[in-house]
């Protein structure tokens, strides 16, 4: 029998997961709910995450991955042995060779945590391979060329920056302010200007729909509710576009600071082939409006988004799997 080669883009906020020959075939939240007392799965996924925020006290709806690492090692483990269940991907004689992105500049502790919930969760071999370099591979970037490749790949947990030549990382920074970062500043924003407490899942809405990077190119608005701090009622407000660049900017700068300190380490002919190249950016955050112009501006060098920049990890794990004899 032989085994099947599969691709996990383990992300803090969704698990994507390619299989050979199949393409990417699951892509759901990084979300488990859990029965308190007994400690069994409710539910994974999608379901699990309408329940975030909404659970009575016997249901725990947890995000077992945190800044793209492993917080809950149990509950990763439930997350990837449903997932590999609901797929079929294991059988009675065969089980799967995984091949799994972690962050640039994780611990050999958090590396190994990984590897250990991948072999527990039924793989029969684990692989393990840092994000930028897939995520620039799904995005067709050539990285086997002599030649500078910068991708910025921001996640909901990590954004990582990575200058890429001849197949491996010159030069690389990972930090924690990414997607989940953003909401927070959402939420503390509203929270300040408005004394209106909102949950995760709005502050999420409110970035994904009006949210913008770079002042002046929206005047979109969005109705909120959430709890009036003053009253403790339902309340709602109306928010616009301007706003979310105000509540986000100080992190947007954090991810402009850390392109900024990557570009400084690296060495000049590559430098010099970033002018022409630019920075490909993957990951959820690339979809931020005005995020390319913001960068464009702060950077000085071109900027592109991916076209696939929400699925670009777990496509390159694919290219990665075709080219497994390389790897091994």
């Amino acid at each position: 029998m032989f085994s099947k080669l599969v691709g996990i883009d383990l992300g803090t906020a969704n698990m994507l997961i390619y299989v050979k020959d199949q393409g990417v075939v699951l892509d759901e939240p990084s979300v488990v709910a859990l029965d308190a007392e007994t400690g069994r799965s409710l539910a994974v996924g999608q379901e699990a995450k309408a329940m975030l925020g909404r659970t009575p006290g016997q249901v725990l709806a947890i995000r077992p991955l945190k800044d793209g690492v492993i917080a809950d090692f149990e509950v990763t483990e439930m997350l990837l042995s449903s997932f590999i269940k609901k797929l079929k991907l294991k059988g009675v004689f065969s089980r799967p060779i995984i091949l799994i992105c972690c962050p640039s500049n994780i611990t050999s502790v958090e590396r190994n945590a990984i590897r250990d919930a991948a072999y527990r969760a039924g793989a029969k071999k684990v692989y393990i391979e840092e994000e930028p370099k897939i995520a620039a591979l799904g995005a067709g970037l050539d990285i086997a060329k002599p030649s500078g490749n910068l991708v910025l790949d921001i996640g909901g947990g990590t954004t990582d920056v990575a200058v890429i030549s001849l197949g491996e990382i010159v030069t690389s920074t990972s930090l924690k302010t990414a997607g989940d970062k953003l909401d927070r500043d959402l939420i503390k924003y509203v929270k300040d200007t408005y004394k209106l407490l909102i949950g995760d899942r709005t502050s999420e809405e409110i970035k994904t729909t009006i949210g913008i990077a770079w002042p002046g190119i929206s005047s979109e608005t969005l109705s909120i509710s959430g709890r009036d701090l003053v009253t403790g009622l339902p309340h709602s407000v109306v928010m616009k576009a301007e706003e979310t660049e105000l509540a986000m900017r100080e992190s947007l700068q954090e991810i402009v600071r850390a392109c900024r300190t990557v570009l400084e380490q690296t060495p000049p002919e590559l430098s010099a082939d970033i002018i022409n190249t630019g920075v490909m950016l993957t990951g959820g955050g690339a979809l931020l409006e005005g995020l390319d112009e913001l960068l464009a501006q702060e950077l000085n060098i071109p900027v592109f988004v991916a076209d696939n920049a929400l699925t670009c990890v777990a496509e390159g794990t694919g290219i990665m799997l075709d080219n497994l004899h390389i790897f091994k």
